[in-house]
């Protein structure tokens, strides 16, 4: 099943961003009905990451058929470049560039090496490298220009959504009021019972920086619910990092079919 193949996708791609020496951001803003689509697109801007590098420990939790588990990474970011994470002595590991999705797995012996093409099939939603990390870092998704969305408000967040929503991809972004940052980001395919969830529970500054502390992913499939919580510990930024891989000799590619 699709959804089952997500979680793999999850549990190796899916990965947040903190910071060392970290406080928590109290979230006390209050929606102001004033506020122009112009105006919150400006403000969401002024608070993108400008961090170079980051390195963290993420713990992952994973529910899906009422089954739990949970893993503990290491993550390492160098903005714009490169992706990598790896589990606990190394059994597992992918690293993610502009061009490539790439983990192996030594538990099984099992590796996968794709492009963004195989993966924007495989969640019904096209992706490249931006965008993944976008997700990763609390921004939007999508580029945001105010001609193309419209401004609404409910009791705790600003939500953005397409003047003109199509019938294949709804798109709904919230915003704090405290930060603009992301509250959520939420991603409807009625047509293919698909829905994913991005939820921004809580967030921390550090730098002057305002980064995502906590993140809930929701992904669901006709019947199918995949439920991801991610967080992230002991982290610190713009330091030296390296990013070793390489696929172990005589490991079976997963083939990742009926992709489409």
């Amino acid at each position: 099943m699709r959804i089952i193949k997500i979680s793999l996708i999850f549990a190796f791609v899916i990965l947040g961003i903190s910071c060392k020496s970290a406080r928590s951001v109290v979230a006390s803003g209050k929606v102001d009905s004033r506020l122009s689509s112009k105006q919150l697109i400006k403000e969401n801007g002024k608070r993108d990451a400008k961090f170079k590098t980051l390195q963290a420990k993420v713990k992952i939790d994973i529910i899906q058929d009422l089954k739990e588990s949970s893993y503990t990474v290491n993550l390492r970011m160098e903005k714009d470049k490169t992706i990598w994470i790896s589990a606990t002595l190394g059994l597992a590991r992918a690293m993610i560039t502009p061009d490539k999705v790439r983990f192996y797995d030594k538990i099984n012996n099992q590796y996968f090496d794709g492009d963004y093409q195989l993966l924007s099939n495989l969640l019904g939603v096209e992706l490249n490298y931006n965008k993944v990390q976008s997700l990763l870092i609390g921004e939007p998704l999508y580029e945001l220009k105010d001609s193309n969305y419209e401004i609404s408000t409910n009791e705790a967040s600003y939500i953005l959504q397409p003047k003109n929503q199509s019938a294949l991809l709804e798109l709904f972004l919230l915003f704090n009021p405290s930060h603009f940052k992301m509250d959520s980001q939420q991603l409807l395919q009625p047509l293919k019972k698909r829905f994913l969830q991005i939820d921004y529970t809580g967030y921390q500054e550090v730098d002057k920086e305002i980064l995502p502390q906590n993140i809930k992913i929701i992904a669901v499939e006709n019947s199918e619910e995949l439920n991801v919580s991610l967080e992230y510990k002991s982290v610190s930024v713009n330091e030296d990092v390296r990013f070793p891989f390489r696929i172990p000799s005589g490991f079976d590619e997963i083939i990742l079919d009926d992709a489409k």
